[in-house]
């Protein structure tokens, strides 16, 4: 364990590193001076970043992005030149949407913005925002109508430079079970004026601003963790190759390599639905809505429980604070947060049980093979912000579970099977079930259809490979097991036939030192 994270602080020196790299730039669009083209870029550089440190990552700056993206999608030109240079710099922004008695529920939150002469007056306290104390911009979501609806709320960019300093103050840091060295904290205004200009977009439209900027970053955010989840995997494979038990390495004990190569399976499986997520931000926009829903709640879901599985293997080890094991024990603490992050799980599936009836009737949409293609430089540059919807028109990606000329056919066959019932089933949702407070049954079949997206995309992924590893269906094979096991479709670990080869590319690219994604570079 860092004693910079015993410490409660993050990485000074791999602070450094970012700013020297310039990581500010990747959360700036290329128009406005930076480097971000492709939100699958992105995911790739800060995936280095989560390999080594989840607290390091989230506080050295995906928080400004989080923040940015209101900016870059609603601001005046005038906003998002001033916060491109002030990213472009190495300056930090939080984003404020956080209040603890309502959660994720944003429409029902009491932070004000009064309008007055010359602007707004702030009135309230935001909490759970991360470098609230450090930022050198708050983008705050606030109130700005007392009747109820949505349109009651509005975006502000502030500066705290320029506000009174006695009319707001930084509350208490939190102390957090996780991502320990992040700077978590809140802000509380008194009366606090800040101009007219600090408006993002239209009054009153701070609802649509948020959940098109969740869009972007929910797609982003858990293609990210990928890389948290291959560190993992690494550290508990190579203990199991070097620890003898039974006369034997670990990793010849049944148990043992049947977890390593599940966890192989399931993070290919949730690298395929992260790249179609981030991908259907440029190709797909107007189904964003499904696809960035989906991977925020199954992704950081499945890694988290791969993760708790490997932690078995590594035995007492896991609890060890000092040594090689050390930071395994850390990323286990700190990948959850991922899982809440700005929108939990239940917030994303939240988004998906009112859309389940219109995605069981409507046409099927055309997949462009873009989605699923690792290395692909036909997609375009520049996020849509004004392309993104609140919600889909269809379902891009499930068609692809009815691959007839698939080696795999018996379980597309059981998948396809379980597709129409879901879909029946969506069909069938009285009224009631239709809204964020639909019935327990209601989410729990937005659950299946999120494990069913991540089995599609798989599909993908595997058709559109241009050769090699991703082009054999071993792989395929594996992970639509797992995905068909936690439906309830299957029973037992992986089958042999997909679980000896798919082991032997694990212990090649551990030996090789290549990582355990999709991408297969030497790292």
């Amino acid at each position: 364990m860092s004693t910079s994270d015993e410490r409660g602080e993050l990485s000074a020196h791999g602070e450094a590193l970012l700013d020297g790299f310039g990581l500010g730039a990747e959360y700036v669009p290329v128009e406005l001076g930076g480097r971000l083209a492709r939100l699958d870029g992105l995911v790739r550089v800060l995936r280095e970043v989560f390999r080594r440190d989840v607290g390091l990552g989230l506080g050295h700056g995906v928080t400004s992005f989080m923040a940015a993206v209101n900016v870059w999608a609603a601001g005046s030109p005038e906003q998002r030149d001033r916060l491109a240079r002030l990213l472009l710099d190495g300056g930090k922004v939080s984003v404020a949407y956080h209040e603890l008695a309502h959660g994720n529920d944003f429409l029902r939150m009491d932070f004000t913005a009064r309008p007055g002469r010359g602007g707004y007056r702030l009135f309230g306290a935001k909490e759970v925002i991360n470098n609230a104390d450090r930022a050198r911009a708050w983008v705050l979501f606030a109130r700005t109508d007392p009747a109820p609806g949505s349109r009651s709320h509005s975006v502000l960019l502030a500066d705290p430079d320029e506000l009174p300093t006695d009319r707001w103050q930084p509350l208490p840091r939190y102390r957090t079970a996780g991502v320990r060295g992040c700077r978590i904290s809140g802000l509380v205004f008194r009366d606090c004026p800040v101009p007219a200009s600090a408006l993002v977009g239209e009054e009153g439209r701070g609802g649509e601003v948020a959940l098109r900027s969740f869009q972007v970053t929910r797609s982003a955010l858990p293609g990210m963790a990928i890389g948290t989840a291959d560190s993992c995997l690494r550290t508990v494979l190579r203990f199991a190759l070097g620890r003898r038990l039974y006369r034997r390495n670990v990793v010849q004990l049944p148990h043992a390599a049947a977890v390593l190569t599940n966890a192989f399976a399931d993070l290919l499986l949730c690298d395929s639905l992260s790249l179609a997520a981030a991908r259907a931000v440029h190709l797909l926009p107007e189904q964003a809505s499904v696809t960035s829903a989906a991977v925020k709640y199954l992704v950081p879901k499945l890694l988290t429980d791969s993760v708790r599985e490997l932690s078995v293997v590594l035995g007492a080890r896991f609890y060890v604070r000092e040594g090689e094991h050390a930071a395994f024990g850390r990323h286990v603490r700190d990948l959850p947060v991922l899982s809440l992050g700005h929108a939990g799980p239940t917030a994303c599936l939240a988004t998906l049980v009112p859309q389940l009836r219109r995605l069981a009737t409507a046409p099927q949409l055309s997949c462009p093979g873009g989605l699923f293609m690792v290395e692909d430089d036909d997609v375009p540059a520049g996020i849509p912000f004004d392309r993104l919807t609140l919600t889909a028109t269809g379902d891009p990606l499930t068609a692809l579970l009815m691959d007839t000329d698939a080696p795999v056919q018996d379980l597309l066959r059981d998948l396809a099977t379980e597709l129409a019932d879901v879909r029946r089933a969506c069909r069938a949702l009285p009224p009631a079930d239709r809204t964020p407070l639909a019935s327990p049954a209601a989410f729990a079949l937005a659950a299946r259809y999120a494990e069913l997206l991540g089995a599609a995309a798989a599909v993908g992924v595997w058709r559109n490979a241009r050769g090699g590893f991703l082009a054999d269906p071993v792989w395929l094979g594996a992970a639509l097991h797992r995905s068909a096991r936690r439906l309830g479709l299957r029973e037992g670990g992986i089958p042999a036939v997909y679980a000896q080869p798919l082991r032997a590319e694990l212990l090649r690219r551990y030996e090789e030192s290549r990582p355990f994604d999709l991408y297969d570079a030497h790292a």
